[in-house]
């Protein structure tokens, strides 16, 4: 008889981690690997950040903190909401955690009953189903087209949204497609949650520095007023300040909510590192400019990828509108052999594929939630990437 619960039966390890993992198993063993599916900044932790951990050391502020941010913290977030987004919140609307991971999760745990559903638009990022499952709720995934950009339609929406529905969960710019949603985008699906309000607004905004060309990035708060009081603004530090193994992550909404997160994180993790939190509160009131320094590189990145991708045979790459991320589609790959004659009869052989014959690691579409496709993190240097899509053409033109 097993120890572990049914409930962890229930979900799956994430799948980006594991591609990584077998990435790092075969470069240890001596293979020429160029990894592709880790989504963090390869640049450093900007020096000022790192300067304000360093104070905060010498300055003995290394005990614990309040559960869920420092005061200081909780300020810094409410002014960059104020400044950035137009959006109001009081400290106690505020809830810091170890991540933004750790934000959305604490939400679900604190709100989900038994048969509530989450509203999921795929492609997703791999955790929000099984955060979902592990809440006790049931995830609906909404399938986003390749025709549409990968973006939810509001009829999509409507169709969707049941008595039972707790949550919409919402991520722009989009961890896999780099997808965002402009103003009016994001008001056809404000005007469909107008007219329910038993439906809650969960936006994932962790991408909203890295937008490219003329895209201004905006939140469902911010373009719909009436939905304030039903809505948990999330965000972090860990993409635009290149701080993901700071752990930083925070959410704005109503107070009832917050105290419930707080509850919860009290009794799993209590504070996140406070060393963290002072480097954060630099991240936020100080400097921004070389924010625009890194969009630009990622932007140049991302063309480089995805000028190469749709050189490639059977390869069909949408430009994103920010993250650093594409998500290619790969149908008319899929039914045909590699040159060393593994069968690619999903995405998820291709991508296997793909790392075992030219030592590309990518993410496989399925772990996202919508097939055939592949993500590719642009994340590292314009050198490893045009490398990785030489290789990427050179197996797919194998295909026979």
């Amino acid at each position: 008889m097993s120890v572990l619960s049914t409930t962890l039966s229930r979900v799956k390890p994430s799948p980006t981690i594991a591609m990584t993992t077998k990435a790092q198993e075969l470069k240890a063993a001596g293979r020429d690997v160029i990894g592709l599916s880790a989504g963090e900044p390869d640049f450093d932790t900007p020096q000022n950040i790192k300067d304000a951990a360093i104070a905060a050391i010498t300055a003995g502020k290394t005990k614990y903190t309040a559960v869920d941010g420092i005061p200081e913290l909780k300020q810094a977030i409410c002014d960059k909401f104020r400044r950035e987004n137009g959006l109001s919140y009081e400290p106690a609307q505020v809830t810091v955690g170890t991540g933004g991971k750790q934000v959305l999760y604490n939400a679900f745990m604190a709100t989900l009953n038994a048969g509530d559903e989450v509203i999921i638009p795929a492609p997703y990022w791999v955790s929000y189903p099984d955060m979902v499952l592990l809440g006790g709720g049931t995830p609906v995934i909404v399938e986003c087209s390749l025709e549409n950009q990968f973006k939810l339609t509001a009829e999509q929406l409507q169709a969707a949204i049941t008595p039972k529905t707790k949550w919409f969960l919402f991520n722009s710019p989009s961890n896999p497609s780099g997808a965002g949603y402009s103003w009016d985008e994001l008001k056809a699906l404000t005007d469909v949650l107008m007219r329910h309000p038993h439906v809650w607004v969960m936006t994932d905004d962790m991408y909203e520095h890295l937008v490219f060309d003329d895209f201004k990035f905006c939140t469902p708060a911010q373009v719909e007023p009436g939905l304030y009081d039903r809505t948990l603004t999330v965000n972090g530090v860990s993409k635009a300040y290149a701080m993901t193994g700071w752990r930083i992550g925070y959410a704005a909404g109503p107070e009832e909510l917050i105290k419930g997160m707080r509850k919860v994180q009290s009794q799993s993790t209590s504070n996140p590192c406070s060393i963290s939190q002072w480097a954060a509160v630099e991240a936020l009131n100080g400097p921004q400019g070389y924010i625009e320094d890194n969009k630009a590189l990622f932007q140049r990145r991302r063309d480089l990828v995805v000028g190469m991708l749709n050189d490639a045979k059977g390869v069909n790459c949408p430009t994103p509108e920010g993250a650093f991320y594409v998500y290619p589609d790969i149908s008319a790959c899929i039914g045909k052999t590699s040159a060393a004659g593994t069968l690619i009869d999903t995405d998820e052989a291709f991508a296997t594929a793909l790392l075992e014959e030219t030592g590309v690691a990518v993410v496989f579409g399925s772990a996202f939630g919508l097939s055939p496709n592949f993500r590719i993190s642009y994340a590292t240097s314009d050198e490893a990437l045009a490398k990785a899509c030489t290789r990427i053409q050179q197996f797919c033109e194998g295909l026979r």
